[in-house]
């Protein structure tokens, strides 16, 4: 018989609305880590809703997630294991997502997609996806005049408005993509505020997120996509800039 590995402690209960969310990031942060190797066997349904207290119906909704994403397989009466070679979606994976020219092509796909969700996201959120969604536009406000980094809590903005599409599609996508969906995780702030102040490149970068939220809570739909592709065009602009002044530096 296959011992089940252990499974990491919930570490992301306060980032996420979504219970799922919660056990698919925790277990997909150990698959990639190394902590959980393929051929390992994850716990059992109980033992899963056990640590970390969600019901039955969740912690088969996060499987799901994980098959989806090319991470574990399911084998009736047996269990479910970790992959070998873990798939991604559509072919892409953050591990690729290396030079700038990268991180300006995953942009350019950006606003392809995420347009439209942003449009989505107007028609279908609900009451509660629309709370989380201030809640994290405050908490980009309050780190960034802390000086903290804003880089995880600008992707947990994104993925919400994914969420709120209802397609659990946009979600995969943005979620394998992880940090890199965010050009200052690979390019700090000082080198994408063009000559503003870091501080001033947050602000600016916030006022474009407070213009889609706005947009989706007056289900907006038209306004959501415009905003969306404003916010996505300047990044794109912004690291093509910035990119472009650390080539001239180079030279």
């Amino acid at each position: 018989m296959t011992n089940a590995a252990t499974l990491p402690e919930p570490t992301f209960r306060k980032k996420y609305r979504n219970l799922a969310e919660v056990v698919v990031e925790s277990i997909s942060a150990a698959i990639h880590s190394g902590a959980l190797k393929p051929g390992d066997k994850l716990p059992t349904e109980s033992a899963i809703m056990e640590q970390y207290g969600v019901s039955r119906t969740v912690v088969r909704e996060a499987i799901s997630h994980l098959q989806a994403a090319g991470l574990v397989k399911t084998r009736h009466g047996i269990g479910t294991f970790v992959l070998d070679k873990p798939a991604a979606p559509l072919g892409i994976a953050r591990e690729q997502i290396v030079t700038m020219r990268d991180v300006l092509d995953i942009l350019e796909l950006r606003i392809s997609m995420e347009t439209e969700a942003a449009w989505l996201a107007a028609t279908r959120r609900s009451e509660d996806q629309l709370a989380a969604l201030r809640t994290v536009l405050a908490e980009m406000a309050e780190t960034g005049a802390a000086g903290a980094s804003t880089v995880e809590a600008d992707r947990q903005f994104h993925l919400l408005i994914a969420q709120s599409t209802g397609n659990r599609y946009f979600v995969d996508i943005l979620a394998q993509l992880g940090n890199a969906i965010i050009p200052r995780a690979r390019l700090n702030t000082t080198r994408l505020s063009a000559g503003d102040s870091p501080a001033a490149y947050l602000q600016r970068v916030q006022r474009e997120h407070e213009d889609i939220v706005n947009a989706i809570a007056r289900r907006d739909p038209e306004g959501a996509r415009a905003a969306m592709r404003t916010h996505l065009s300047n990044s794109r602009e912004r690291l093509r800039l910035a990119s472009a002044a650390l080539e001239a530096g180079a030279g």
